[in-house]
């Protein structure tokens, strides 16, 4: 499955909408991972008309909150791969399984909040924060999202940068 990741779209603070080529980067996507800071329920709905969608509340999310989309953190399994979509990456994601057993380690943990693309691979989990497409590095630019793809229990990510 391929799955389509965006974050930071602040929307309509910083744009008035999210870019075009948005659609042809997620097209055949079977899902979209929304990485928090919205803003406005109008971009989730333009997300669901390319595939559904799953969002993580970012600090600056009041408007959407409440959304049946959103939520603090949301735990999904695809592939048998499981992904942790939060805003903030967590200082302690080594530790809370250890912490909580009943919470699955992430094989994937897809975050924002910083605006900067990022994939890495830290102590087996991939860890992927696609950038923003809108506000990258805080700048009014076109900015990046990613493609995670899930196979057969595997997953690999890259960044698109969007022209």
């Amino acid at each position: 499955m391929r799955i389509g990741l965006i974050s930071d779209t602040h929307i309509p603070d910083h744009a008035a909408e999210l870019p075009g080529q948005l659609k042809d980067v997620f097209c055949g996507v079977g899902l979209i991972l929304h990485a928090g800071d919205i803003y406005a329920v109008s971009v989730l709905d333009e997300l669901e008309s390319i595939a559904p969608v799953l969002a993580a509340e970012g600090d600056d999310d009041a408007e959407v909150l409440g959304d049946r989309r959103v939520k603090m953190r949301q735990i999904i399994t695809v592939e048998g791969v499981t992904i942790w979509l939060e805003h903030i990456i967590p200082f302690s994601w080594r530790l809370i399984p250890k912490e909580n057993p009943d919470l699955k380690r992430p094989d994937v943990i897809v975050f924002g909040h910083t605006h900067e693309a990022t994939i890495e691979n830290k102590e087996g989990i991939l860890l992927v924060n696609p950038g923003s497409p809108t506000f990258p590095h805080y700048q009014l630019k076109l900015g990046t999202v990613a493609l995670l793809t899930v196979n057969s229990g595997k997953a690999e990510a890259h960044i698109v940068q969007l022209q």
